[in-house]
């Protein structure tokens, strides 16, 4: 274990490859379990006792909108769901990041 107050990269560095090989198994979809509960956070605020259930609501509504997406913009193709639940995530995880930098660039004390 980690004996300091620096953020352990062992463990990091296993949360991202252990990240990594679940999306690269199971596809974009996965993305849906990290958008949905910050989406739900920022609209429920973080009491686990609500953000749990609503994280599981969201998230199962978030995936059949998206698979009826996937199936009628195309009359005679049917589009991955991943490429539609990746066209919702990458812009909210770009949209995070970009938040987090303009913070830190005011001067801001975001993480």
């Amino acid at each position: 274990m980690c004996t300091s107050n620096a953020p352990c990269w062992a463990l990091i560095a296993a949360a991202a490859l252990v990240t990594a090989c679940l999306v690269a198994n199971t596809g974009v979809i996965g993305f849906v379990g990290l958008v949905v509960p910050h989406v739900v956070r920022l609209v429920c605020g973080p009491r686990h006792a609500l953000l749990l259930p609503m994280s599981a609501l969201v998230g199962a509504s978030l995936l059949v909108g998206s698979d009826i997406v996937a199936r009628s913009v195309l009359p005679e193709q049917e589009i991955p769901v991943g490429v539609v639940t990746a066209g919702l995530g990458a812009p909210f995880f770009a949209w995070l990041l970009w938040r987090q930098a303009a913070g830190r660039s005011a001067g801001g004390s975001r993480p």
